[in-house]
């Protein structure tokens, strides 16, 4: 096999490439413990005009999942793992477990990936979904309890959509990725709602809809552009609500309180750069785990779409003050500085917003 280079140790190796175990993917229900306080507020009074605004914007924004999307659109799996991007074009292949590959197991390769990858942002849209749940028990703010109420009804219907596009036109879920369950299971446990946020809003929401929009722009699916789409508004709105949020609360922090925020920070990109790495998809075809995590970090497409990621995560992150000395220097080792002074999704939010067709027909 033709050496291949990759930016991680062999001790991260060994990490990297774990999945979920058999007995683990035979479970229904994942259980994690937290341990939150619920806050009440009795001060009804709406302040922070930036949530006010975002709420409004939230009531009017609302789809339906069942009536707003075409179902009536076929869906050509073949053709459309066909006509997606090729990622291995530009790595030879010779002495790989992907040498003798034909045209039908190239094909299979990009079903199963194209499973996989909707999956993951299905299981993560669960895990928002939970996660907003808890920032209304927990935020000390009235404007942000009710913005995160809409946020929930949003997180429950991505939920539904993705998985009714998958078990319909898809034929079935793949399970989670262990890192990516790794990162939900952290957010979730921890008691701090500004931790929520942070992990949330504008970890995996930001990410999400970076690649929400790379997938729009490549796909010729209509059925999934039009899923995208529409889910794409909502997730700008929610990771505005979480820069809009925190730059207040951030402004406060002492050194020692942000150098946390920036290892939490950092910790959720680099659980989140990993499951890229499409660990199940390997386990699911029977090919060796380990070589083709290799081939992955190594594949300059692949690497690139990995640093395209965090063009949301990035900007968002300098907006709240967290993107300097140490968070900086680690994420100029990543190669994701040249995204920081795109505009920040708490500025950007409305003009990714649409009529939908209940306000339409208004």
């Amino acid at each position: 096999m033709t050496e291949v280079q990759t930016d991680v140790t062999a001790a991260e190796l060994d990490e990297l490439v774990k999945t979920v175990s058999a007995a683990e993917r035979a479970e229904v229900l994942h259980v994690v413990e937290s341990a939150k306080d619920t806050i009440f507020t009795w001060d009804y009074g709406q302040s922070r005009v930036p949530l006010i605004k975002l709420y409004e914007k939230a009531k009017t924004g609302q789809w339906n999942a069942s009536t707003d999307v075409d179902w009536s659109i076929e869906v050509d799996v073949e053709r459309q793992a066909a006509t997606g991007p090729n990622i291995w074009m530009l790595q030879d292949l010779t002495g790989t477990p992907l040498e003798n590959f034909n045209e039908a197991d190239h094909l299979k390769l990009s079903i199963t990936a194209q499973n996989w990858l909707l999956s993951q942002f299905m299981h993560g849209e669960q895990g928002a979904l939970i996660c907003t749940s808890q920032i209304v028990e927990t935020v000390p703010w009235i404007d942000a309890k009710y913005y995160a109420a809409t946020q929930v009804m949003d997180e429950a219907r991505h939920v539904e959509v993705f998985a009714r596009y998958l078990q319909e036109k898809l034929g079935g879920i793949m399970p989670v990725n262990l890192h990516l369950r790794a990162l939900l299971d952290g957010i979730v446990s921890d008691s701090r709602w500004d931790m929520t946020y942070l992990g949330m809003q504008i970890m995996v929401e930001g990410l999400a809809l970076a690649a929400f929009g790379f997938i729009r722009q490549t796909t010729e699916e209509p059925l999934l552009k039009d899923i995208l789409k529409y889910v794409m508004a909502d997730e700008a709105r929610h990771v505005a609500f979480g820069v809009l949020s925190l730059k207040e609360v951030y402004t406060d922090m002492t050194a020692a309180e942000l150098r946390e925020r920036q290892e939490f920070a950092y910790e959720a990109a680099m659980l989140m750069r990993n499951r890229f790495s499409m660990q199940e998809v390997w386990e699911h075809l029977d090919l060796p785990v380990r070589e083709m995590c290799e081939m992955v970090l190594a594949n300059p497409m692949q690497a690139e779409f990995r640093k395209m990621l965090f063009s949301k995560i990035v900007p968002n992150l300098k907006k709240l003050g967290l993107l300097t000395g140490w968070l900086r220097d680690r994420f100029a080792e990543l190669g994701v500085l040249q995204f920081e002074d795109w505009a920040d999704t708490g500025e950007e939010y409305e003009v990714m917003q649409f009529d939908t067709p209940a306000t339409a027909a208004s």
